[in-house]
């Protein structure tokens, strides 16, 4: 987790610099597609997914080693949440596949290698 922007900029950083550290935030998401290849591309740092059609599901991004995702499910289904490709896997799932979200949970992914991301789910 990063600092605040402001405790950043306190640091002599620009404000747009702080900003950029601590990633961006989209904040109404919308899932579509049922399957990885028309699943909505995540392009955020922190999602707020919030239209959430049944079988609907999102696409991490293909970022760096060490990159985390926040996705947080706020519609009315559960979402399905793919890796970034078809040779991608979330924890021990096939690769390719999605996990379920449930509704009202937050995940957070982190990428450990170029293929394979960890989730670490809210209760």
């Amino acid at each position: 987790m990063g600092a605040l922007a402001r405790d950043i900029m306190g640091g002599g950083t620009s404000a747009g610099q702080a900003k950029a550290m601590n990633g961006r935030t989209a904040s109404a998401v919308s899932a579509a597609g049922t399957a990885l290849s028309d699943a909505t591309a995540l392009n955020a740092t922190m999602n707020r997914v919030t239209t959430v059609a049944s079988g609907a599901g999102v696409r991490l991004f293909n970022g760096e080693i060490g990159d985390c995702l926040y996705v947080y499910n706020g519609g009315a289904n559960q979402l399905i949440v793919y890796p970034h490709a078809s040779t991608g896997t979330i924890n021990q799932l096939s690769a390719g596949t999605g996990m379920t979200l449930a509704q009202y949970t937050n995940c957070v992914y982190r990428r450990v290698t170029s293929t394979i991301w960890i989730a670490h789910m809210s209760a």
